[in-house]
């Protein structure tokens, strides 16, 4: 039988007809090379291009809402009138045509100038705002509110100070398609060196911060040297928790936390025969199912009943279990390992396992030595109000350290989310120039295992059920209910249920 024929796609330069532009939706489709989505709300058009500027995905399959549209991959959020990136995970603007509609036909015109993302301040936040920011961090918050202090238009001394010895990465990717063998190295930084000249952000790496003097506004490095800031921002990430393992040399054990841990791990892959994961969680997970793609033996020993329980619940649990263990995995549940010997690792049930390294996966915990030594108010992580700033006026907290009021769930919430540390940034950052804007965005993450990706919005440390709709190995919604309410939507292969389910939470309050 032969092929059924590709559908054309609409070239918008040579017109389409305006009611085929779904109201409140796009048409996907060119303007002559060029791939774009035209979007309309009610008489209002705008073309726009296609793929987000986060990992590509496609913008025709996102949700309109108000002059925005968002990924369905990623949940990044784009401005329909300017292009610019509203919301993390992207950073980069989207393509913009000018639209003209002439009777019933719309056409796309001539590309508008892309957005610089800088823009020019005011007089009044010239001679109000801070002269001189820092930012203590080079994670993907501190990277956020550097980009977005310059896109506001701040024009002042800006310096992001980073105790690892590489510029910001794309953390996701480490345990993800890099560890994979999917991902070059140059794919990893966010930045390329030219973007931190050109926008005047002083990146200096190596760099640890020993102590900050909130009375005479300045910081301490180790080294001695010090700066002074109008307004800082604490982004100190976490760090993973790490484990005695009775006789193991350090040779043998492996974090991963950085860009260096995914590429020493890497390295030993490609000699390993077996790599035994310590910890079920989402970071040793994705590294088991990163490292059978290379084709790796993997054993995964932790103490819980089933993967992930205490974040996903039993059956979504289970579920991950039996998928990876489709793909080879073998799991040794209820169990911890007691010592290594060589290349034995014998667990607490007193089987042994033949392992070549360990790579260790058990949680992380918040650096917030620095901010405890400056006095900052501290509750499970640094405390912040709804503006992200501390206890000490001036002084900012975004990322894996802080803990902020939650408008959602009522409570004071702490979450190891990349996209919620990139968000914060951005709020805090507005709020260090005067802005007053609530951080109330609804907590995403995604998480990557084989074939599978898992999108989850909300926040649910405790529920009182859990609804399924769907089969789990394909196609679902899991939410995590209290009473009627839905805390957290989890989603597999329902992008767009994601997206509307984030919608509904950001209308709703605790």
């Amino acid at each position: 039988m032969a092929d059924k024929p590709t559908p054309a796609v609409p070239d918008f330069q040579r017109g389409v007809p305006f009611q085929s532009v779904p109201d409140g939706g796009a048409l996907a489709g060119r303007v002559g090379e060029d791939d774009a989505i035209l979007v309309r709300q009610g008489d209002e058009l705008f073309a726009v291009g296609a793929h987000c500027t986060h990992y590509h995905g496609p913008l025709a399959d996102g949700l309109v809402v108000g002059d925005t549209v968002r990924c369905p991959w990623h949940h990044a959020c784009f401005s329909l009138r300017t292009g610019e990136p509203v919301r993390a995970p992207a950073l980069d603007s989207i393509a913009r045509w000018r639209v003209e509609r002439v009777g019933d036909t719309v056409y796309a015109r001539e590309k508008l100038e892309e957005s610089t993302g800088r823009t020019a301040p005011s007089a009044a936040a010239r001679s109000s705002g801070p002269r001189a920011v820092v930012i203590v961090g080079g994670g993907g918050a501190g990277l956020a509110a550097a980009d977005a202090l310059r896109r506001e238009g701040y024009d002042g001394s800006l310096t992001m100070l980073s105790a690892d010895d590489a510029p910001p990465t794309d953390r996701p990717n480490l345990s993800k398609d890099f560890l994979a063998g999917n991902a070059q190295d140059d794919w990893i930084p966010l930045r390329s060196p030219e973007y931190y000249a050109e926008r005047r952000i002083d990146l200096v790496l190596n760099s640890r911060v020993s102590a900050v003097d909130v009375q005479q506004k300045r910081v301490q490095l180790e080294s001695g040297k010090s700066y002074g800031f109008d307004a800082l921002l604490i982004a100190t990430g976490a760090e993973p928790v790490r484990l005695d393992v009775p006789g193991a040399a350090a040779s043998q054990v492996h974090y991963l936390r950085s860009f260096a841990d995914s590429k020493a791990i890497v390295a030993r892959a490609a000699s390993a025969k077996t790599v035994g994961i310590v910890g079920a969680s989402f970071i040793g997970l994705e590294v088991a199912a990163s490292l059978r793609a290379r084709g790796v033996n993997v054993h995964v020993v932790a103490p819980e009943n089933e993967p992930l329980q205490r974040v996903m619940g039993p059956e979504v649990g289970r579920f991950i279990r039996t998928l990876h263990e489709s793909h080879g995995v073998i799991f040794h549940l209820g169990r911890t390992v007691e010592r290594v010997d060589g290349s034995r690792a014998t667990l607490s049930d007193k089987t042994t396992v033949d392992v070549d390294f360990l790579v260790l996966g058990v949680g992380v915990r918040p650096a917030l030595g620095l901010a405890e030594r400056a006095g900052l108010a501290i509750d499970r992580g640094i405390t912040v109000n709804e503006y992200l700033e501390t206890s000490v006026p001036g002084i900012f907290a975004a990322g894996d350290v802080a803990r902020w009021p939650d408008p959602h769930s009522g409570d004071r919430i702490r979450v190891e989310h990349w996209v919620v540390a990139e968000r914060q940034g951005q709020t805090a950052a507005r709020n260090m120039l005067g802005r007053r804007e609530r951080f109330d965005a609804v907590p995403f993450f995604w998480s990557q295992h084989y074939d599978v990706t898992i999108n989850y919005v909300g926040h649910a440390e405790r529920w009182d059920r859990v609804d399924i709709d769907g089969a789990l190995e394909r196609d679902c919604t899991v939410r995590y209910m209290r009473g009627e309410r839905a805390l957290a939507v989890a989603t597999i292969g329902r992008d767009r249920v994601s997206l509307e389910a984030e919608v509904a939470m950001e209308k709703s309050r605790a």
